[in-house]
């Protein structure tokens, strides 16, 4: 009896070490979490879709199965543009979407999304790491009781498909155009008249003249599409509208403080990878993709100087325009400026342009 007692001791001790041994084997078991993560991109959208399906599965992973996330179809849940609601109201835990999509909330979202004539990916992300711009982030969303996380980055857009020739800046009066965020602003301070059309609809809306002009995504996405199907059109570069897009994992800060810390770890490590794969997949895809098209055919072409430094004009009175309806937007804005002020001191030096 004393010998099965004191066996019985050796057993309790022997779970008390390898407890504190290995903690993180007590918390996972204790602390096992499904998330649905609604998107506001179909799963098969190259780098639009395709990183957040890539995101949920690392993230699993990463966990050692901990944590279950589950991409959810666009519409499922709920609309892309209803998703910033659902998740503040824990209706879903987490969404994978841009920022731009809330500017209706704030102006300032936008600014964490894509900025015209802003910063690429680099400079975005060293601007939000060690400029205060995640600082400011996080005090935009907390009164929403939501937490965003960056998690992947596009690279330039196009300039977009026009039906005819863009030679300066009048031409862009009276267009029909595909035209989405803080570009669009921008555009129709020159005549434009910005349509938000599905991409299903893109094709034929160029071919019946319902649209004169589509600014789209990048070369390796609009070639998916198949622009060049709707008829002679000149694809025009750059995109000065995005320079880059960012993308985020929208949480419920409740969902969050509900995870344990290394869980939370365990996401921030695997949106960093996933951030660095849509950096490197994304500069990979492009070449090949104009590549391609100009196979099919399709013809290249550059803005006129002239036409890019009077949008870039014009972009800055918009900023200056949305400072003075948001607070927010004047805040981040300020930021941003002045660390682009500094850091242009390092990219002239640095870089070969």
């Amino acid at each position: 009896m004393r010998s099965q007692f004191r066996f019985s001791n050796i057993l309790a001790l022997s779970a008390l070490v390898l407890l504190l041994l290995n903690p993180m084997r007590a918390e996972t078991a204790e602390t096992t979490v499904e998330w649905r993560m609604a998107s506001a991109f179909p799963g098969t959208a190259l780098l639009l879709g395709t990183l957040g399906k890539n995101f949920a599965e690392n993230a699993t992973a990463i966990s050692d199965g901990s944590m279950k996330i589950s991409f959810i179809e666009p519409h499922v849940l709920a609309p892309p543009f209803k998703l910033f609601d659902v998740v503040s109201k824990d209706k879903v835990e987490a969404a994978w979407a841009t920022s731009a999509y809330w500017f209706e909330k704030d102006p300032a979202f936008a600014l964490f999304s894509s900025v015209p004539f802003g910063p690429d990916a680099p400079e975005f992300m060293a601007w939000m790491k060690h400029g205060g711009g995640s600082k400011l982030r996080d005090e935009l969303y907390e009164p929403y009781g939501l937490v965003s996380i960056i998690c992947g980055a596009m690279p330039p857009e196009a300039g977009g498909w026009y039906r005819r020739e863009v030679r300066s800046i009048e031409d862009f009066e009276g267009l029909k155009m595909r035209t989405f965020g803080l570009g669009a602003q921008v555009l129709e301070l020159f005549g434009v008249e910005p349509q938000l059309i599905a991409p299903a609809k893109l094709i034929d809306a160029l071919q019946n003249q319902t649209l004169d002009a589509a600014e789209f995504s990048v070369p390796a996405i609009d070639a998916s599409v198949g622009f060049e199907r709707a008829g002679p059109l000149y694809y025009y570069f750059p995109g000065w509208h995005q320079q880059t897009m960012l993308f985020e994992l929208l949480i419920g800060r409740s969902t969050w403080l509900k995870i344990s810390k290394t869980q939370r770890r365990q996401i921030r490590t695997a949106c960093g990878h996933s951030l660095a794969e849509s950096i490197a997949e994304g500069e990979a895809l492009q070449a090949r993709a104009i590549l391609e098209l100009r196979r099919r055919g399709v013809e290249l072409r550059r803005f006129p100087p002239a036409v890019l430094n009077k949008l870039e004009k014009a972009w800055q009175e918009v900023a200056a325009l949305l400072s003075t309806k948001s607070r927010n937007f004047e805040r981040v804005w300020t930021s941003l400026t002045r660390f682009r002020e500094e850091y242009r001191l390092w990219r002239d030096l640095g870089y070969i342009r």
